[in-house]
């Protein structure tokens, strides 16, 4: 019987499934950027990268901010490589563009996947588990999902990080409710699924585009979908 939900953030609630590797490159191709996919993967790893090590992302950074931090650091990645400079491409006024085109997105995005939240809270206790900055919490505030979660279980706060099944313990530990009675919902098979099988809570993959083509059909995840909306049927 499930009693209590768990939902990974990045990827699940705002981008309905589709990886943000494969979110920032269609916006790369949307916006005629002269690289190929391979060139952008290498940007886009660097600046995950980077933004790992260092405390670039500050606690009371908006999304807003750190989208325009990780387009900078993929863009200055670019630029050292000399992928764009030589087409005359103008990569500075590309990238207030990329911004507010993904931004956008998102906002329609989460305002979408928020009439399920609010649905799913009427009759569950809901958690937050993310791999983020340690500005979750802003973020939440930001598109109005303050309030929604009862515990926000965050990898920069707790020290934890996915795939590590021992965050996905934490959240478990904070409904205090057995394994068994908790469904974990999120969007990548290996940082979500898999964890959360490995401490017996059931699992949801919200499968959209992912950043590798070897992600199994289903593997251990008990359902399988495309939309959070299909939470609510």
């Amino acid at each position: 019987m499930i009693k209590g939900y768990i939902f990974d953030y990045g990827g699940t609630i705002d981008t309905a499934g589709c990886h943000w590797g494969m979110k920032i490159w269609h916006a790369c191709e949307q916006l005629g950027f002269p690289i190929t996919e391979e060139q952008y993967r290498k940007a886009y790893v660097y600046a995950e990268r980077t933004l790992g090590k260092n405390p670039i992302i500050q606690p009371d950074f908006t999304f807003r901010r750190t989208l325009e931090e990780k387009i900078r650091l993929q863009s200055e990645h670019l630029q050292l490589q000399g992928l764009v400079a030589a087409t005359g491409f103008s990569l500075a006024n590309k990238r207030a563009k990329m911004v507010e085109l993904l931004y956008n997105d998102v906002v329609r995005t989460v305002a979408e996947s928020k009439e399920v939240l609010l649905k799913l809270k009427e009759s569950y206790p809901l958690v937050l588990v993310s791999n983020f900055y340690g500005n979750i919490g802003v973020v939440l505030q930001e598109f109005g999902l303050d309030g929604i979660f009862q515990e926000i279980i965050e990898s920069a706060v707790v020290n934890v990080r996915k795939p590590d099944p021992r965050i996905y313990q934490l959240g478990v530990e904070t409904l205090q409710l057995p394994a068994e009675n908790v469904v974990v919902v999120g969007d990548s098979y290996t940082k979500d699924i898999v964890p959360a099988h490995s401490i017996g809570c059931k699992t949801v993959w919200i499968k959209g585009e992912s950043w590798t083509s070897d992600e199994p059909e289903q593997g251990v995840a008990d359902r399988v979908i495309t939309s959070l909306k299909e939470l609510n049927i």
